[in-house]
């Protein structure tokens, strides 16, 4: 499993995950990568989060930590499960795109080189492209009722 972070600003670090994720893991990943990537890219405070409101991260515990946090940067709310809203879908298909453009991988280390090569090549206009594109795939969504849009 991989998690990652973004903005519009700049990519953050592929973290590898060789165990499954639980609350506890999942905390650490908000404190010791997050944090210090938002505090970092949006030092003003104005940065948003959107989490992919897997069971994980809608837990107690996470948004416990999101709230205690909130002075940090806004934690972006969106309809739980909802795909057209989460930006990552579309990070990960460019990223897999990306990988099966390269000689195939014969071990899970080659793999993952190949994931953070070509994340760390992925055009900072994406994100942009993603990034800009919330306020039309909002009103799409508020416009179908919640149900799937044409994102």
């Amino acid at each position: 499993m991989i998690w990652d972070v973004c903005s519009w600003r700049d990519m953050g670090h592929l973290i590898g995950l060789e165990t499954t994720l639980t609350g506890d893991r999942y905390l650490n990943i908000l404190s010791d990568h997050l944090h210090s990537f938002m505090s970092i890219v949006h030092s003003d405070g104005l940065g948003q989060f959107q989490k992919d409101n897997a069971t994980l991260q809608a837990s107690r515990v996470a948004t416990k930590w999101l709230q205690e946090h909130c002075s940090d940067f806004r934690h972006f709310h969106y309809p739980p499960k909802s795909p057209d809203m989460k930006i990552i879908e579309d990070i990960w298909d460019a990223l897999l795109h990306a990988v099966e453009k390269r000689s195939p991988p014969r071990t899970p280390m080659g793999l993952w080189t190949a994931l953070q090569d070509s994340w760390c090549q992925l055009p900072p206009a994406l994100l942009q492209i993603l990034v800009e594109s919330m306020p039309h795939r909002f009103a799409a969504l508020l416009r179908s009722r919640g149900d799937p849009t044409r994102y």
